[in-house]
């Protein structure tokens, strides 16, 4: 095994904020794994408020390289879990080498990842493009650009619900709303209601991560689906979001990967929770590692590429929503040479 790996910072089209803060570039590390001259892909995005910066990724890698090249590849199961007992406080990494390993197995086989699971593309579900916090006549001019089925609408500031409702006023589209935790219990329980009026679908991350109490309340008398999301971090947190949340949003770069998503998605189904695979703005390899995922899921949000002003590589794409995949192997994806 080969490892290399290089930092990017793709910039947004337009400046991105949540109601966690407001950023112009998406950093993250890219890494390529070859094993006998066919070589794999994997990314993972830098969140601040995670506190794993790109540099934080690289200084771990570069302190066990040698390590992460040692490894006979045969099964990228069995390398997740290697990596993960070898860099166990940075799933964000492990995420990436784990994608890339992913992208070998398929790749060795000659198949997409899809196929390898014997799973039905027809059946993804449409991709939601999302709208950042901004001025309402900023919002407005996001939406009449970018005409979409779903819009994925930040809230989390003062006028939230009425910024919604003006929203409505220029798009007949399926809305869903995510608070990334900014509303108290008493704000959830008045809002939610109005909402659904507006024809919201459901409410992502309404209170504090760490709010149970909240949520188990939210949970009985919520007039709309609530989704974890800050609550939902690794394979453990699934089974404390049942009688909390009626579903959970995924994200690979958080979990750890491709390897412990697909398990998540399958605990959450058994324990009667609704899946949705969200992203983290990637670009399109870690979006293209979504899109293997997707027809498992109920929901997807995996909008990166098209929140993007630039990208490093092709072979995923979207028309009105809908995923289109390339004929590729592993990922899918072509990717600029290292």
């Amino acid at each position: 095994m080969i490892l290399k790996y290089r930092s990017i910072n793709l910039p947004f089209k337009y400046p991105f904020t949540i109601s966690k803060g407001t950023k112009t570039h998406q950093p993250a590390l890219i890494v390529e794994l070859e094993y006998f001259g066919i070589k794999g892909y994997g990314e993972a995005p830098a969140i601040s408020y995670y506190n794993i910066p790109v540099e934080k990724m690289i200084e771990d890698l570069e302190a066990k390289k040698s390590f992460v090249e040692k490894f006979s590849f045969s099964d990228p199961e069995r390398y997740w879990h290697y990596l993960h007992h070898l860099f166990p406080q940075n799933n964000f990494l492990v995420c990436a080498l784990d994608m890339a390993g992913w992208d070998l197995a398929g790749k060795l086989k000659g198949k997409q990842l899809h196929e390898l699971w014997g799973l039905d593309i027809t059946k993804a579900p449409l991709t939601d493009y999302t709208i950042g916090i901004d001025s309402v006549e900023k919002m407005i001019e996001k939406i009449k650009e970018k005409p979409w089925p779903i819009y994925k609408i930040k809230v989390g500031f003062e006028n939230d619900v009425e910024t919604v409702a003006e929203l409505r006023k220029h798009t007949n589209a399926i809305f869903r709303v995510d608070a990334n935790a900014a509303w108290t219990l008493d704000e959830a329980l008045i809002k939610i209601p109005l909402l659904k009026e507006l024809g919201v679908e459901l409410v992502e991350q309404p209170l504090s991560k760490d709010n149970w109490e909240g949520m188990k309340v939210l949970y009985d008398f919520s007039a709309l689906p609530v989704f974890a999301d800050e609550s939902c971090v690794v394979e453990s947190d699934v089974a404390k979001c049942a009688g909390h949340f009626h579903g959970v949003n995924i994200k690979l770069t958080k979990c750890s990967g491709i390897t412990p998503a697909r398990r998540m998605i399958k605990e959450a189904k058994e324990l009667g929770l609704k899946t949705m695979i969200g992203c983290m703005n990637e670009s399109s390899i870690g979006t293209a590692a979504i899109a293997q995922l997707a027809p498992l899921v109920d929901y997807i949000d995996m909008d990166g590429p098209l929140l993007l002003a630039e990208d490093v590589a092709t072979g995923i794409g979207f028309t009105d929503g809908k995923i289109e995949y390339s004929t590729g192997a592993g990922l899918g994806i072509t990717i600029d040479p290292f």
